[in-house]
C-alpha cells in the first residue's frame, strides 16, 4: 500500500513539475499577449510621441517625434505598401523600402531625406498624441503586424 501511495505522490509531483515547466515555456500568445506576428518578428520597438522641448511645430521638433520599426531576423523584409498609423487615421505608407536584417528604421514625423536608418513622413503637424495613442504597423494586405499604445485610452 505504501508503494502505491509513494507512486501516486511521485506522479503528482512529476505532473506539477511538468505543468510548471510547460507554463514557463508557453508562447506569448498563450499567456494572454498578442499572437505571433506575421512576417517573422518585425515590430515597433520604440516611440517618442512627445518631442523634447517646446512643441513649436518646427521641423526639428516634428522630427523629434518618431517610431522605431525593428527587424531582428536574419532576412530583410520588404516594407513596400506597409503602413504606420495612429488612432486618428494619420497614415504613413512605406514606399520602395526594405528593412535590412537585424536593423531598425526610425520613422520621423517631419520633413527630411530618407536613408536606410531614417524615414520621414513629411508632415507639418504632430501625429502622435501625447496623452495617449496607438501606433499600428500593418503589412501590404492590411494585416496588423504590431500595435503599441501609451497613455489614456489604451487599446
Amino acid at each position: 500500500m505504501s508503494v502505491s501511495v509513494s507512486a501516486r505522490r511521485l506522479t503528482a509531483v512529476a505532473a506539477v513539475a511538468a505543468a510548471t515547466v510547460g507554463a514557463l515555456a508557453l508562447p506569448a500568445s498563450a499567456a494572454g499577449h498578442p499572437a505571433a506576428r506575421p512576417h517573422g518578428t518585425v515590430y515597433t520597438s520604440g516611440v517618442q510621441y512627445d518631442s523634447p522641448g517646446r512643441d513649436d511645430r518646427s521641423n526639428r521638433s516634428l522630427n523629434n517625434e518618431w517610431v522605431n520599426i525593428t527587424n531582428p531576423t536574419r532576412s530583410a523584409v520588404n516594407l513596400n505598401g506597409w503602413t504606420l498609423s495612429d488612432r486618428d487615421g494619420h497614415t504613413y505608407t512605406f514606399r520602395h523600402f526594405t528593412l535590412r536584417a537585424r536593423a531598425t528604421v526610425r520613422v520621423h514625423t517631419g520633413i527630411g531625406r530618407d536613408t536606410r536608418t531614417d524615414l520621414f513622413q513629411d508632415r507639418r503637424a504632430y501625429v502622435w498624441d501625447n496623452n495617449g495613442d496607438t501606433a499600428t504597423l500593418r503589412d501590404d494586405h492590411r494585416r496588423t503586424i504590431d500595435a503599441g499604445s501609451w497613455g489614456h485610452h489604451r487599446r
